[in-house]
């Protein structure tokens, strides 16, 4: 039988629990500045397959390791001027690494899903840092929902998506980026995105003095999260680029807005930012997508919004949330 489910908002003690529930191998789902995270102990393989039977997420997705500083995450990745540059500009932050892997390194084969590289990432958030310094170990974090669903910023989201599939919820408010970490592949000799974020392409390549390439989508292999065609999905259909209503077509729809788009026709507008701020649209995104899942309309519409600065990573999100749902996510 599934424990009942606790949510603790911050306290010494509250987190105190988190990270003895965290070694002794059970799951607890904390905030990062991006999303939730669904944290177990990296090295436990126990308690990693917990998170794959909570989340209802495929085996060969790999997960993110965190961890409180640079040489601690150093300890399991073989780091490189470029990983070493990367690391000092933007971490803490919502930067994901991949990187050679460690020989002796305990983070279990199920967190990397078998492959020969590690994701790394150093959070911002000061509960999260002290949440890991605190477990003293790798914590392997996904986002703390059901696989290829919307991802959750407050503890609200979490227990509505997994519920009594885990034991603890530490609540530290709303996130306070919305969207989750650029993952940058260092394993080659090339830079590789394989997800964009809030640190952009442009940011790294001006940095590392390179070009930077952008990974096409994986539904079989992937080296990080993120990287599924159908992810970040509501129950209700998406459209995107919608600039006009049109129920006779696409029924009632919920438009989620940006900046001076077209809201007429449209049975209710939830406005991701109304002053076209993409930082801003960026933190609502995934709440105003819970919103409207919520909702009794036949849709969401979704009006357009600029493929530059951070616009790159949420229409990446979009594009996800509205592509035809996989097999798995079906379920």
């Amino acid at each position: 039988m599934s424990p009942a489910l606790t949510i603790r908002p911050y306290s010494e003690g509250a987190l105190s629990q988190a990270a003895a529930k965290l070694r002794a191998g059970e799951l607890v789902a904390f905030p990062t500045e991006t999303v939730y995270g669904l944290g177990a102990d990296a090295t436990n393989a126990d308690a990693v397959a917990g998170i794959y039977a909570a989340k209802k997420r495929p085996s060969f997705n790999p997960l993110i390791s965190h961890f409180p500083d640079r040489d601690a995450a150093a300890k399991h990745a073989v780091f490189d001027a470029r990983a070493d540059k990367l690391a000092a500009a933007f971490w803490p932050g919502a930067l994901t690494l991949v990187l050679p892997r460690q020989a002796d390194s305990d983070v279990c084969d199920l967190v990397t899903a078998g492959l020969p590289s590690i994701a790394v990432r150093v959070p911002a958030h000061p509960m999260a840092r002290e949440l890991l310094r605190a477990v003293g170990r790798p914590v392997a974090a996904p986002s703390a929902n059901r696989s290829g669903k919307i991802s959750p910023t407050t503890a609200a989201h979490v227990a509505q998506s997994l519920g009594n599939a885990i034991g603890m919820i530490l609540d530290g408010g709303p996130c306070g980026v919305g969207l989750e970490s650029t993952v940058i592949d260092l394993t080659t000799d090339r830079v590789v995105m394989l997800r964009p974020g809030g640190v952009t392409a442009d940011q790294v390549s001006e940095l590392l003095g390179t070009d930077v390439v952008m990974a096409e989508s994986d539904d079989t292999a992937p080296k990080s999260p993120g990287m599924m065609t159908s992810h970040y999905a509501p129950g209700l259909p998406v459209r995107l680029e919608a600039t006009t209503a049109d129920p006779a077509k696409y029924g009632h729809e919920v438009l989620l807005g940006f900046g001076d788009c077209n809201t007429k026709g449209f049975d209710a507008v939830l406005w991701l930012s109304k002053s076209g701020n993409d930082i801003e649209a960026a933190a609502n995104l995934f709440a105003k997508l819970h919103e409207a899942d919520q909702s009794h309309f036949a849709g969401i519409a979704i009006a357009p919004i600029p493929d530059k600065g951070l616009g790159i990573a949420i229409n990446d999100r979009l594009k996800r949330a509205s592509a035809p749902r996989a097999p798995h996510d079906a379920k």
